[in-house]
Formats: C-alpha cells, sequence, structure tokens
C-alpha cells in the first residue's frame, strides 16, 4: 500500500530562484506500507511542520525503516535532518553520490544508518521490492528512480513533474506546466532522458509518482510520448512561434503583422511574458521568428538573453527567421546567425525583414515574401 503524503507551498514566489511559479508548487513524498515502511523522499524544508503532521498521522504508532533520496535538491531533501529527529533510527537508502551531497548540504551532521545502493539494486520489503534505477543528469547526477514491483508504480525524481500545487485545477491540463517545467529545468538533458527511456522499457509501468505535480495514473501514454518528443527535441508543432523585443513599437509591430499573414502562429513579446513561456513556446513550435533591434552593435539584452537560455537547453532541429530593425546598421541577423552557428540542426532562412527604424513598402513586402516561406514549411 502507498499513501500520499506530501504538500502544497504557496509560499515560494520563484521556483529555483527563477521560475515564476503563480499557482505555487507541490513537493510530493510517498509511505510504501510493507513489513518494512519505507518513506519515498522529504520535502522542503518552508513546509517541514505540514510534511511531519502528514508522516505521523499515517503513521500512527509505527516508524519507518527506510527513507530513499531519489534526488538531494533542497526542494526534496531539506526536511531529512527533521525526520530524523522523530525517528532517529531510520536508514537512509541513496547512492555513493547521494550521501557525497547529503554531508555537503548537512556539514557538522553524523549520519549513522546509511544504505548505499547502485543501479538495479533491489530492496525488499516483504511482500513488494523497490529497484533502484540511476538516472543521472535527470537533473542532477545523483538522481535515481525507483519501480515498486507490486504496485506497478515508477517514482520518477522530478521526471514527469509540473509546476502547479495539487490544489489547483489547471485549465489547460498536464502538459503546459509540465512542458515549461521540462524545458526551464530537465530541457539541457535530453540524452540523458532518452537514456533513462531505455533502461525502464521492461518495467509494466502503470502508475508514475513524481516529486512535483500530479500522480500520473491514466494515459500513461500521453506523458511518455511527450517526454520521449521533448528529449529528442523534436516539436509539437508545424507552427511558428514569433517572439520580439521592441524599444518604441515598430518592431513589435512588424511581429504582429507578420503573425496576422503567417498560418498556425503565435507572437510573444519577450519583456512583457515570462521569459521561461516564451522558451516553452520555442520548443513546442517547429519554426521560430526572432524580431529585435540592433543594440550596442549586437541585439537587444532581453533577445540575447532568450538565445542563450535556449542554446543552455540544446536548442535544436528548428528553422529560424529573424527580423531586424536598425536606424542605421542593422546588424541582428548577423548576429543571431552566429549564434546559432554551434547548434545541432538550426536553419537560418535566407528570407529576412530589414527595418530601418520603421516599416515601410519595402519592409513590408519582404515581410509578405517571409511569410509566404514559412507558410510552406
Amino acid at each position: 500500500m502507498v499513501k500520499y503524503i506530501g504538500v502544497n507551498d504557496r509560499i515560494t514566489k520563484l521556483f529555483e530562484g527563477q521560475f515564476i511559479i503563480p499557482e505555487g508548487i507541490s513537493y510530493n513524498s510517498y509511505i510504501i506500507f510493507d513489513e518494512k515502511i519505507c518513506i519515498m523522499d522529504s520535502v522542503d524544508i518552508v513546509k517541514k511542520d505540514e510534511w511531519l503532521d502528514n508522516v505521523k498521522k499515517e503513521l500512527k504508532d509505527k516508524k519507518p525503516d527506510y527513507l530513499v533520496i531519489s534526488h538531494m535538491e533542497p526542494d526534496h531533501s531539506s526536511s531529512i535532518v527533521e525526520l530524523l529527529k522523530l525517528y532517529p533510527n531510520v536508514t537512509l537508502v541513496g547512492n555513493a553520490k547521494t550521501f557525497v551531497m547529503l554531508k555537503q548540504f548537512f556539514p557538522g551532521v553524523s549520519f549513522n544508518n546509511l544504505l548505499t545502493v547502485k543501479d538495479l539494486d533491489v530492496l525488499n520489503l516483504g511482500k513488494s521490492n523497490l529497484t533502484f534505477i540511476t538516472a543521472p543528469m535527470v537533473h542532477w547526477p545523483e538522481v535515481m528512480v525507483s519501480y515498486l514491483d507490486t504496485e506497478h508504480i515508477l517514482f520518477s525524481a522530478d521526471a514527469f513533474g509540473k509546476f502547479g500545487a495539487l490544489d489547483f485545477d489547471d485549465p489547460e491540463g498536464w502538459s503546459c506546466e509540465a512542458r515549461r517545467y521540462y524545458f526551464g529545468i530537465v530541457g539541457k538533458y535530453g540524452a540523458q532522458v532518452q537514456a533513462l527511456f531505455k533502461k525502464i522499457a521492461n518495467y509494466d509501468i502503470k502508475k508514475i509518482y513524481p516529486l512535483h505535480g500530479p500522480l500520473l495514473e491514466d494515459n500513461l501514454s500521453e506523458y511518455l510520448s511527450l517526454y520521449d518528443t521533448w528529449s529528442k527535441y523534436e516539436p509539437e508543432k508545424n507552427g511558428t512561434v514569433i517572439l520580439y523585443t521592441s524599444v518604441y513599437g515598430n518592431t513589435a509591430l512588424a511581429a504582429k503583422e507578420l503573425g496576422k499573414l503567417v498560418k498556425d502562429s503565435e507572437v510573444m513579446d519577450l519583456i512583457d511574458e515570462d521569459i521561461y513561456e516564451c522558451v516553452e513556446s520555442a520548443f513546442e513550435y517547429k519554426n521560430i521568428v526572432l524580431a529585435t533591434t540592433t543594440y550596442n552593435g549586437t541585439i537587444f539584452p532581453r533577445m540575447l538573453d532568450f538565445i542563450n537560455l535556449l542554446k543552455e537547453r540544446g536548442f535544436q532541429n528548428r528553422t529560424i527567421a529573424v527580423i531586424e530593425n536598425g536606424s542605421w546598421a542593422p546588424t541582428c541577423k548577423k548576429v543571431i546567425s552566429g549564434l546559432f552557428e554551434d547548434s545541432k540542426n538550426i536553419t537560418i532562412l535566407d528570407e529576412k525583414v530589414t527595418i530601418k527604424s520603421a516599416l515601410d513598402d519595402n519592409s513590408r513586402n519582404e515581410l509578405k515574401l517571409l511569410a509566404n516561406k514559412l507558410n510552406t514549411l
């Protein structure tokens, strides 16, 4: 039997200090009840009291035998010592890298009961077996997932996670905030996600229990398919996302006019919108248009930051077009092309739009030509 003992966090405003979470986030934790009792992960210290209350409520007069540490990031590990104060004899289960980090995060603390496991080691709990599957760099080097055979559950660590507290009924469904979470946090490590897929392929997985977001018990093929697409850096949509920065409104006007001409398109302002929503959309679409101004001989800082975020996450397999604005020396296409020259399978379209201060007949004609090109891709 598995019981959920996680908590919702609506206190933290920025996840990992950078991702806005207007609907909060969950820190998921679970108890496996068998002849041996096993807790799966702790929670962020900001919610330790509520979590410990959940632990005590479920355990009643029982005591846990094990605490599995799937991931040492503090939002899942910073309450470990608090649990040990209540249950000092619990055995901490992790791999060698886990325990290096454990000592780093808790300097001066002595941990007496440690069980070091390796890839594919099995922990027998009585009637059930918990198999540990190392998943390095999904998204830290010590990460491991676990498979509970009797329940067919994959405890997936941060994989298949999602922004949003569990008391929030997301009208956009699972994929939107799961996609932003994936490309914000895990996206760089697509090859490692693919490696994990190969390792779990032969397990009869009927439920996926992540460390963030809802417990996935139905339509697993949908979630697995999306993760496969994301980790291969393949687009979900054949359309175009147009992302712009604009100082005085002229580049914004061009971006919006192009959006009216291009089918299946979305237009996003990199200044007004959450930049990680924009990152999410860039990975979602097959084609992207970057519209920006020449600034100090390069491109507008926000656009440069955005491109760097894409490159950090392994952006590839896309077609890029450029709208450049410059009153005397527009250089955006040259700069942007150079920024992506070491990226995999990136095509920079020859068609471009050059605006000299404001749209005119010539640049509007270039917009139409670019739109025609994008509509044929």
